[in-house]
Parts: C-alpha cells; structure tokens; sequence
C-alpha cells in the first residue's frame, strides 16, 4: 500500500468518524484506530517521528502518564480504586491524543482536506438541530422518541444530548456560511446571513438545556469579538433568543420549567443539590488524596464511603444527603475530575494542557479571523471553559468531537494565513 492509499483510507475514515461519534460509537471507534494505525505506519515507513516532538503532545503525554501512575491497580495503597478497569481506561486514552495528532500533521494538511472536515461537522450540527425541530413541531424525532421528561429536546438521539453537542458543533457549522452570505452584495444575502445566525441561536434555547444556552452565549461572545462584521446579527440573535426565553412559559414550558424553575432552585441552595454534592465529594476525595488522588474513575467506585461525606466546613457546606444524585458516574466536571482522579499534580497538567490548546486554537487568529478558525475555537473553548457541567473526560461520545475539532484546528492553525473560506476573510 503506498503513501497515498494510506492517506486516501484513513481520510475516509475520518469523514465517517462523525457518523459514528452521533449514532454508532463501535463504528467511530474502528475510523480512529484505522487512522492511528495508517498514521503511525505511514511514520514508520517514512521515518519521520518529528510529531512526537510537537510541545502539546509531550504535555498530554505527561498527563497521561501521570493518570496511568495514579490508576495503577493498587487500592490497598490509595491507588486505582477502580481496579484493572480503570488502568486499561486510561491506556487506550492515548488512542484520542495521537487521533489529533493525525489529523493535525496528516489527514487535514490539504485545503480540500479541512473543508471536507468541516462539512461533516457541519451537516452533523445540521442533523442535530433539524431533529429537534422536528421534535418541536411533532412531539417526535424521526425514530420516533418523545421529548425527555424534564421537557429537553433530545434531537435525533433518544436522551437529552443534544445540547451541549449542538453548541459545541453550533458556530463552526455556522460563522463559515454566515460570513459568506453578510460579504456578498444586496440585501438578499445579508438578510439571510442573520436569519441563520436568529435560526442557530433560538434552536439553542428551544432545546431546553442549560449549558446549551450558556455555551452558545459564550460563542456569540467569542465569535463578536472576532468578526466585526457579525456584530449586528449577533446582537439581533442574543435579543431574539431572550425574547424565545421570556416567552417559553408560553410557547414551550417544559423548556421554561428546565431553564428557569430549575436552575433558579439549584443556585439558591447549591451545596445541597445534585451538583453541590457532587462538588462536595469529589472535593473531598482530591483534598484527602492530594499527591495522586485515586485513579481514573475512582469516584463511582468511592463516592458512597462515609470518608467523602465530610462536607467543606471550610466553605460552610455542610455533609451531603448523597441522594439528589452526587454518587453518579463521574464528577461532572474536566477540572474536579483531574483532581479527584490523579491530585493536584493531575489538575495541574491538565490545567496547563486544557489552556494550551486553547491558545494554540487561537494563535494568529487576530490577525487573520477566518470564520471556520474563530468556529473551532468557540468549539475547543467550550470544552475546556471550567465552568461548566461535563460529560466524563474523555468519554467518546462527547469528547470525540473535542479531539476532532482540536486537530482541525491546529491544521488550520498550520496553514494560516490562508483560509479556507478566503472569500469569507473579514474586511470590516
């Protein structure tokens, strides 16, 4: 198989990749060890190893190596308390770091390469919002599952994860064409550029999630602050998706109910809801383990021991009922997960390598503000914002798209100052 067969096959099985991260997790998982293993032949054979050099790679092997340190299987000795589990867990993690270091260095170094990239993850957000309208309008998505109880659009998926996704995926499938359409001439165009924007933004509210209305307000921050020429119709859109949301208790009040009611109930009394529980005890469990913490996935395996249900006498938080539902998987959060799983040498790392792929995101952006750059980054940035509720790190369904989109981003980063919209470059 020559070089360009490689490349050819493992291009291909990143653009199903999506596919697989939306509906079919095995099949994602077959595209990115198809990838990894074209990718690390195509360096054997041209001996070029020059990637495992690049400063975020080693940083991310550090973190790796210290999670693998602290998840050995040794609870005996307040290590790995998820046992053998937790170890293989956090070995086949290296498999997502080097998926971004293929795509970055390999699979998305053409121009025709990265635009393909991002139209898979713009018809994936595409995908998304469609089916919650759909879900909307007819009480049902197109496999024919309701909306969730709390009243959450659950888009084409039968739980409620579409949100987060949908802002995540939300202003890199959007800012290209939008750009496009306000840089045209008439007002035909222009008025369709902001119709697009009003359209992603209300989507965002309808959905019913909170983090999805929060992240989707940071991206039209983000995204302002970038592109001058997007002002006007982002402001239009923050105006009218808080019109949607005043007027929720009467166009949708199951969203209203999950939007307002409950979160109105979780900041008056924090420490003794579901995610003040959670804090407490993963607090706990990395105060009470500071060097090394317990191993990856430790807190499932620990969160019910009276050891943890201490409180934060410190913060005033008294000990936790532990049944509004702290004792879940995970701890809910990239940043308290690191340091109830590897201490605070593990937050550390992560910390460092969470803003450092941040930056590289947005290195030079200012300079050249491409819409499908500024895209990519409020989509690495709404990963990596500490606060914020999270999925595991990094489980696949979710954190798939985080290591997707960081490897487009950096190959992007790597091309600049050509766009791959040039059309699209903000003159304003």
């Amino acid at each position: 198989m020559n070089a360009d067969r490689r490349w050819q096959i493992a291009f291909i099985a990143v653009l199903i990749a999506p596919l697989g991260l939306l509906h079919a997790f095995p099949l994602a998982e077959v595209c990115i060890g198809v990838t990894n293993g074209l990718f690390l032949v195509d360096s054997a054979l041209r001996r070029n190893w020059s990637w495992a050099r690049k400063p975020w790679f080693i940083l991310a092997s550090i973190w790796w190596a210290w999670l693998l340190f602290a998840s050995l299987p040794f609870p005996q000795y307040g290590f790995g308390d998820d046992g053998v589990s937790g170890l293989i867990q956090v070995l086949v993690i290296m498999r997502l770091i080097l998926f971004t270091m293929a795509l970055q260095v390999w699979v998305f170094t053409t121009p025709k390469a990265r635009h393909w990239g991002w139209l898979m993850l713009a018809l994936s957000c595409l995908w998304i919002g469609v089916e919650c309208w759909q879900q909307y309008l007819t009480g049902h998505n197109i496999f024919g599952n309701p909306r969730w109880g709390d009243g959450s659009l659950t888009g084409p998926f039968w739980k409620p994860r579409s949100g987060p996704l949908y802002a995540h995926l939300l202003f890199i499938a959007m800012l290209p064409p939008v750009m496009a359409l306000l840089a045209r001439p008439g007002w035909l165009p222009r008025a369709a550029g902001v119709l697009l924007t009003l359209l992603g933004m209300v989507t965002a509210v309808l959905i019913g999630q909170r983090m999805c209305v929060a992240l989707a307000g940071m991206g039209l921050v983000i995204a302002a602050f970038y592109l001058p020429r997007l002002r006007l119709p982002l402001i239009a859109a923050l105006a009218a998706s808080a019109v949607v949301l005043v007027a929720t208790p009467y166009i949708s009040p199951p969203t209203h109910g999950k939007l307002v009611g409950e979160t109105e109930r979780n900041f008056h009394n924090f420490s003794q809801s579901p995610y003040g529980e959670i804090f407490t005890v993963a607090t706990n469990m990395g105060t009470q383990s500071p060097w090394h913490g317990w191993g990856y996935r430790s807190y499932r395996v620990d969160c019910m021991k009276p050891k943890f249900n201490t409180g934060l006498p410190a913060l005033g938080i008294p000990p936790t009922q532990q049944s509004l539902g702290a004792c879940n998987l995970h701890p809910q959060n990239f940043y308290i997960q690191a340091f109830s799983d590897a201490g605070y040498p593990g937050l550390i790392l992560f910390t460092i390598w969470m803003a450092y792929w941040t930056w590289l995101a947005l290195r030079g952006l200012w300079r050249n503000p491409d819409p499908l750059r500024v895209g990519l980054l409020i989509g690495i940035a709404t990963f990596t914002w500490p606060i914020a509720s999270t999925d595991e790190f990094p489980t696949l369904y979710m954190l798939g798209w985080f290591f997707f989109f960081a490897g487009l981003a950096f190959a992007c980063a790597d091309a600049a100052p050509k766009p791959i919209f040039a059309e699209t470059e903000n003159n304003a």
